[in-house]
């Protein structure tokens, strides 16, 4: 056990030491404006406060989802919201102009996807995993793993240099049990960041106090002042911390922290990008004391 310990501080010193002053790259990618924020905001926040950088991108510009506004009327709200919302997280927002509801895994869906993550040097790139009620959601995720090599060769997509190295690719906690469970490799403490991680939610108006509240019958449950939209919202985003994630936390903060976490983030690795061990995914997600 005491050198077990011994092991974990020295790789948690050589983290330090490699990063120090060298800032990590993370895209976060998802079908439409708030998806990336919804699935890994509070662990976006953490990375942005400590000086890393943060590009959240959105493959749609949510131009059908709404009951009552739609196309590009809908399409330029949705940007606006999506540029605020990249404020309050402190990352940058990039808003592609596919419609929502359309988007298909094509070759230039794919290539713009290349160009985006290696114009942004990642270190790390986040997506949903292919098995989801959502077309948009499954897509995005066959158009990211259909990348996650592509952005080492050279030759395609070649107006943009190719990355050095092959990311880790990750994929972002779902509920979803076919054909398996998300299974949660590293699980991060959002405990402080999760009210700011609310207040950037929140950003995206037409859809978390309009549209899905419209979705679930929940509209007239919505009231008009900003702060009692924020305790609605932190009520309907009530943390839930599965059993596995809940080991996975205990893996990565010991027993004792784990036990006082309230709020988290987890997130799978993707097979299909680089398979990184323990001791580099310490380096990755610098966040653990």
């Amino acid at each position: 056990m005491k050198k077990l310990a011994t092991s974990l501080l020295v790789t948690l010193f050589f983290s330090f030491c490699v990063y120090a002053g060298q800032p990590l790259n993370v895209v976060v990618i998802g079908a439409h404006p708030d998806d990336a924020d919804i699935r890994a905001g509070g662990t976006a926040i953490k990375y942005a406060k400590a000086g890393h950088n943060v590009l959240f991108v959105s493959l749609t510009n949510g131009d059908a989802g709404h009951h009552e506004k739609g196309g590009g009327a809908l399409a330029r709200i949705r940007r606006a919201e999506a540029q605020e919302a990249g404020k309050r997280f402190g990352v940058k927002y990039v808003v592609l102009d596919n419609h929502d509801g359309e988007l298909m895994p094509t070759l230039e869906n794919r290539f713009e996807v290349i160009r985006l993550i290696r114009k942004w040097n990642a270190d790390i790139v986040m997506g949903p995993r292919p098995n989801d009620y959502h077309p948009d959601h499954r897509n995005t995720a066959i158009i990211v793993q259909d990348a996650a090599y592509m952005v080492i060769v050279p030759n395609v997509a070649s107006d943009v240099p190719p990355l050095k190295k092959n990311p880790v690719f990750l994929y972002v906690e779902d509920r979803f049990q076919k054909p398996y469970p998300f299974q949660p490799d590293i699980s991060v403490d959002i405990s402080e960041e999760f009210n700011q991680k609310i207040y950037g939610i929140a950003a995206h108006e037409s859809q978390m106090f309009e549209w899905l509240p419209w979705t679930n019958g929940k509209l007239d449950q919505v009231p008009d002042s900003e702060d009692a939209r924020l305790e609605l919202l932190k009520e309907w985003r009530k943390p839930s911390i599965s059993e596995k994630v809940e080991q996975s936390l205990i893996k990565w903060y010991g027993k004792e922290k784990a036990s006082k976490i309230t709020a988290a983030e987890a997130f799978e690795i993707c097979e299909y990008g680089r398979r990184p061990s323990d001791e580099e995914l310490a380096k990755l997600f610098p966040f653990f004391d």
